[in-house]
């Protein structure tokens, strides 16, 4: 379906076009590029709970179709970060090593897509759901370490707090699909014990976050806001958490718990996505 569009050549050649470039990207065009580079963390996590959801057999169709659009949205997004895209107002990354970086992903992500073609065949396996679970973090993790490599560059040209809070409130949106992955990980029975370690781990740091967003926390780099609009739209989020939590505090599987998972996150993605596009109109 998707193919790893950089090739080691062709990178060394970019490396070395653009080796003692920096990043020339205007206020707005920064704050779009962490914002579409930080999804990229959360589309790592989505795609991993679709698959999870197919193989439990909820919504099959519509999560494969959900598979579909968020795989190749993934795909797109890496090119354009890479590349440029003017559809995604993304402008082409010239400083090498953030290039490096995101050939680390592609190269990670080629070695994910075959569990998405084999959810999309109807080949769900025990072995995928293993490879899901081992191959989802490792995308998700250098993904991350690109988007902190563009926040420390942003120094330039986006206020620090800024960029800080448009980086963890992006990250609140990966955070909801990694609660809910792991959440079907146990449901799946795949690393039963660990995975409810780490979802309890999940589950704190996005309550944390929320807080901070809205009133501030020093220690994640967090000042607060007090713009009415943006605390308005956290109570929003405030309140779908308020109902999804319970479901996770208490490791619900059951059809029940697992069907409400299944219709909380999205939404709670949804406003919590509300919340950083507002932030990212805000540095207009």
């Amino acid at each position: 379906m998707f193919k790893c569009f950089l090739s080691l050549p062709s990178f060394l050649l970019v490396a070395l076009l653009f080796a003692n470039q920096v990043l020339a990207f205007s206020k707005q065009q920064m704050g779009t590029v962490i914002n579409l580079a930080g999804k990229q963390r959360m589309l790592t996590q989505k795609m991993s709970k679709e698959i999870l959801l197919i193989a439990k057999g909820i919504d099959a169709a519509g999560n494969e179709k959900r598979l579909r659009d968020t795989a190749a949205l993934f795909d797109k997004t890496l090119k354009g970060l890479i590349h440029g895209d003017a559809s995604l107002g993304l402008p082409a990354t010239t400083d090498a090593a953030i290039l490096a970086q995101l050939d680390k992903v592609a190269r990670l992500w080629a070695g994910f897509q075959p569990n998405v073609e084999a959810a999309l065949n109807g080949r769900i396996d025990r072995q995928v759901l293993k490879n899901v679970a081992a191959g989802n973090l490792p995308l998700l993790k250098n993904m991350n370490a690109a988007v902190q490599m563009y926040a420390r560059m942003s120094g330039s040209t986006l206020d620090p707090a800024m960029a800080k809070t448009i980086n963890l409130a992006g990250k609140q949106r990966m955070l909801t699909q990694k609660m809910t992955k792991e959440l079907l990980l146990i449901a799946n029975g795949i690393d039963v014990e660990a995975n409810r370690a780490n979802l309890k781990s999940t589950v704190d740091l996005f309550e944390r976050t929320l807080k901070g967003l809205r009133d501030g926390d020093a220690a994640l780099g967090l000042p607060g806001t007090r713009d009415p609009a943006i605390r308005a739209q956290l109570d929003v989020v405030r309140k779908l958490w308020a109902e999804y939590k319970p479901v996770l505090d208490a490791v619900d599987t059951s059809p029940r718990g697992l069907a409400l998972a299944a219709r909380l996150n999205l939404p709670l993605l949804k406003e919590m996505n509300k919340v950083v596009k507002m932030y990212e109109r805000s540095v207009h």
